[in-house]
């Protein structure tokens, strides 16, 4: 089966890599005519952190980390890469396998973020958008994607052989993608009796909202059973009224790592000078280019822009992530 399997690797790469160039213009389509969030713009608050910094340059560099300096040497040291103990086994049954094995560990592990204080750490900069989108599954702190995805794929090279697990990688990636991108799209769907065993906008939608109720609840991914099964669903009959953390979150890629291991006052930063220039980088640079060739351009400089910053404190509200929910 490796045999025959090596034979389509570039064919499902390439596949999978036009599928991920195509689903996005597929879910803004979705969002403008059947949003959750209505009048939700496509490019929302963060939108350039998240497409530039974290899907693009960060993903780009954890993913030589990950595979090239983490899985590879652990397979080569243990001299696994020939082994392929389920290899042949039919190609949907060990997509399944890692599908629903992964997805129950994340379970776990989103739940044990929610519940402590120092892994929560790692985990709030994803729940720090304001506007749930399709494109807000992308943010995630550095950490928390070595973590997740070295439990996720090095159990696919230990238990493959290396030409199997080069055609299960691409296809897990594609489903974990388009997955991430469906139960964030700003898409008003109900999944009925098929939500009790799938995830979908609906459920999560609700787990990224700021409200004490769901602060420990809706943490599947891709399987909405975990939830149903374990007694973590919340599932209303009305939508939030308010999305991200209850406290101020920095806005730059930078500041949300430093952020998570060293707490700052985060309006301080911000409303000083250096936090200003630093936080309106792109704008600032933006500005700067637009001055130099004002002939050519004939636009004028964009100082009346409203500056995109998270919400303010909101003292009258602030309450502990870690309490459980009330009875």
């Amino acid at each position: 089966m490796g045999e025959l399997l090596s034979e389509w690797t570039w064919n499902v790469e390439t596949i999978s890599g036009l599928i991920l160039l195509m689903t996005p213009f597929v879910f803004v389509v979705l969002e403008r005519y059947f949003p959750y969030q209505k009048g939700l713009s496509v490019f929302r608050k963060g939108f350039w952190i998240d497409f530039v910094w974290y899907t693009l340059v960060q993903s780009f560099f954890l993913k030589i980390l990950i595979f090239d300096f983490i899985i590879a040497p652990a397979e080569i040291s243990l001299g696994i890469e020939k082994n392929g103990y389920i290899s042949h086994w039919p190609l949907w049954a060990i997509v399944l396998l890692f599908v629903v094995t992964h997805d129950f560990y994340i379970y776990w592990f989103h739940r044990f973020q929610h519940s402590n204080a120092w892994f929560w750490r790692t985990h709030e900069a994803h729940h720090s958008v304001e506007n749930v989108d399709w494109l807000a599954g992308s943010r995630s702190h550095i950490l928390e994607i070595i973590i997740n995805q070295t439990i996720e794929f090095l159990p696919i090279f230990f238990l493959l052989d290396i030409k199997t697990a080069a055609v299960v990688v691409p296809i897990k990636a594609l489903i974990d993608a388009l997955w991430g991108q469906f139960i964030h799209a700003n898409v008003d769907v109900k999944l009925g009796r098929l939500g009790y065993i799938i995830n979908g906008p609906e459920l999560h939608q609700w787990h990224h909202a700021d409200h004490a109720e769901v602060y420990h609840a809706n943490f599947s991914t891709k399987l909405a059973i975990w939830d149903w099964i374990f007694g973590t669903i919340y599932k209303p009959g009305f939508k939030p009224r308010r999305f991200g953390v209850w406290y101020r979150f920095p806005r730059g890629w930078a500041e949300q790592h430093v952020f998570s291991v060293f707490r700052f006052n985060v309006g301080t930063w911000e409303d000083s000078r250096l936090g200003s220039v630093v936080t309106n980088l792109r704008i600032n640079l933006l500005n700067w280019f637009l001055s130099l060739m004002p002939n050519l351009f004939q636009i004028k400089r964009l100082d009346g822009y409203e500056k995109f910053g998270p919400k303010p404190e909101l003292y009258d509200r602030i309450q502990s992530r870690f309490l459980k929910k009330s009875a």
